[in-house]
């Protein structure tokens, strides 16, 4: 059994900041990829980070580049989304998953097993 649970997530004005968590139960976490994806009203879910077992390894969709950090604490069993500069684009509810048992970070969605039920993000202009 494994769980994912998401917090953090609020309503803060452009510019600001938010720090995201995904705390994990159960088994399968410290081997495996980890991933944050989000999800606006009426668009598909999009890939925003992911980071490999040791988070020696992180990849970040383009939009996000330079202004959020994803990182893990594998003694916790969780893992991080740092937002800042965050700007009315980046609106959606986030979803944290567990993804390949790999070396290498995945993206596609479908590579990941387990999901969180979301925390909602709000960016006010």
């Amino acid at each position: 059994q494994v769980q994912l649970v998401e917090s953090g997530g609020g309503t803060v004005q452009a510019g600001g900041s938010l720090r995201l968590s995904c705390a994990a139960s159960g088994r399968g976490f410290g081997d495996y990829v980890m991933g944050w994806f989000r999800q606006a009203p009426g668009k598909k879910r999009e890939f925003v980070a992911a980071l490999n077992y040791n988070g020696g390894e992180t990849i970040y969709t383009d939009s996000v580049k330079g202004r959020f950090a994803i990182s893990r604490d594998n003694a916790k069993k969780t893992v991080f989304l740092q937002m800042n500069s965050l700007n009315p684009e980046d609106t959606a509810v986030y979803y944290c998953a567990r993804g390949p048992s790999s070396i290498s970070v995945r993206t596609a969605p479908e590579r990941y097993d387990y999901w969180g039920q979301g925390t909602q993000v709000t960016v006010s202009s």
